[in-house]
Parts: C-alpha cells; structure tokens; sequence
C-alpha cells in the first residue's frame, strides 16, 4: 500500500510537500501495483528553531513522527508492506517507529541517499528535521524527537548508509562521522560503490541486511547525480545514474526481509513537465 507524506521540513508550503501529489498523478501507486490510501493529515509549519531541540518547526516534526509511526504499525500489523511518499526524509523516524511497534525490536536500515544525515540539532546548519534522520534512528538525534519515536528504531551494525558523497561537507559542519559511533553502521559510499562495482557491493549489502532480519528501505532522489536529477533541493555533482540506482534498489527490493519503503526529497516545483517524476516512477517500477 502506499501512504502519502506531504511535509516539507523548512517549514513553508510547497518544495517537496508537493511531491505525493504529482506522484501520485503520474501512475506510482499503479505502477507498484500498490492499493493508495491516500495522504496522512500532516504539514511542517514555521521557520523558527527551537531552541531545546534545534529543530525547525519541531512540534510539527514531533507530530508528523507520531502519525507515520501510528500508520505505518497498522499498515505491516495488517501484513502489508508500506511504502511512503514523501515528502521529506523526516518522515524516516516514523516509519521505522511504526515497523518497530509491530515487530517487538529495532531493525534494519538501507539508507540510499546522497547524505550521511547524521545531523543533530546542534550540527545542522539549517535545523531542517530531513538533516538528521539517521541521528534519530540511531538514538543520537535531538532528545525530544528520539523520545517520541520510542527510542533507537534501527540497529547501527544493521544500518547500511549507501551512496552518500557530503563527506566533506559534513566534516566542515562538525557532524558526527559514523566511524566514530561505538557501533559503527556499514558504509557504502558513491565512490565505494563504484570502485567495488555498484552491482556487486549492492548485492552483497542486500545479503548482509537480510540475513540479520526485517529492514527497511529508504530512497532520498538526491542520490542520484544533479545533472541525472535537479528536482531536489540539496544538488550535489558524483551521484548515480539511473542504472546504477536501478543496480542498487534490485537486490534491496527483491528481498524477503523488506518490511517497507520510504521515498523522499523530489521536489515537483523544480521538474517542468514532471520529467524527473515520470523518470523516477519507471525506475521504481523497474
């Protein structure tokens, strides 16, 4: 099934909030062959950071978490597998709160994005919720938000981050490196990837990842290259092309253990004539 997330966490109407919408318009629930159960009731509303969490408009990021989380824990305890239109990548916490709910324990993680996210309220420098769900999920994340998604919902030994190129950036904003996590997640960076053959190493992480038990997947489009994708708003130039994403996705979605999805971070507002969208949802039909 799938469940539309429209939030955008800088805090204004528009950008990515759109982004269920048109996908929606351009086939993706019948692509995936997915019965649509339409949007949660959510916004992200406000431009101030709070000053406890650091986070841009957090009761609406607090609020947003608890709806996707009581949605998605429906959805996999109905023994379906959910599959969220985001919207923006604040809406990971929920999710694996709500697969969490259902399954009795923290589980996996492939992350496939163009970040790292393992922001806090501190580190970010825009305090944008979509900064930091890694944090969240590993239990490191601003207090209030780790509180309301129940604690760490993904194990960090069984969190694969794949495809991230913000290194150096990153390190420049002072934000924890996951080398330096007591348990450090798996690592698969852009140019790994490439260097061990972006077919091979995805199978190998979809290997791992299963062995260990139920994980969720979780896709932000800014992965894919900016001159491959710029309807996103965070660009940024070594991404993926559309095979080698395809690469990636196969063996991750292929698998037993996959207990849901999340899509985040297209943003229709810079896609004229919706070709990105058309794009990605042939991608995720493929």
């Amino acid at each position: 099934m799938t469940i539309g997330v429209p939030v955008d966490s800088v805090g204004r109407s528009g950008g990515t909030e759109h982004a269920p919408a048109a996908l929606r318009e351009l086939g993706l629930p019948e692509a995936l062959g997915a019965r649509d159960e339409g949007d949660l009731a959510v916004r992200i509303r406000g431009e101030e950071r709070d000053p406890a969490t650091g986070i841009v408009a957090s009761p609406d990021v607090l609020a947003c978490t608890r709806a996707i989380r009581t949605a998605v824990a429906a959805s996999i305890a109905a023994e379906e597998r959910p599959f969220l239109i985001g919207g923006c990548c604040a809406e990971l916490p929920g999710a694996l709160a709500g697969a969490r709910d259902v399954l009795g324990a923290p589980l996996g993680l492939a992350h496939v994005d163009g970040h790292l996210d393992l922001y806090d309220g501190d580190t970010s420098t825009t305090g944008e919720a979509a900064d930091m769900p890694i944090a969240v999920a590993l239990g490191i994340g601003p207090a209030a938000w780790v509180e309301v998604a129940g604690g760490a919902t993904a194990i960090p030994e069984r969190t694969a981050l794949i495809g991230f190129r913000d290194r150096a950036e990153s390190i420049a904003d002072g934000m924890r490196q996951p080398e330096e996590l007591v348990r450090p997640p798996l690592l698969a960076g852009a140019e790994e990837l490439r260097e061990r053959g972006v077919a091979a190493a995805s199978a190998e992480l979809a290997g791992r990842l299963s062995a260990a038990g139920p994980f969720w997947l979780h896709l932000d489009v800014d992965v894919l290259d900016e001159a491959v994708f710029p309807a996103t708003d965070y660009l940024q130039p070594g991404g993926l092309d559309w095979d080698e994403l395809a690469a990636v996705l196969a063996p991750l979605a292929a698998s037993e253990e996959l207990i849901g999805m999340s899509l985040g971070c297209y943003n229709p507002e810079k896609d004229p004539g919706l070709q990105c969208g058309r794009r990605l949802v042939e991608a995720l039909a493929r």
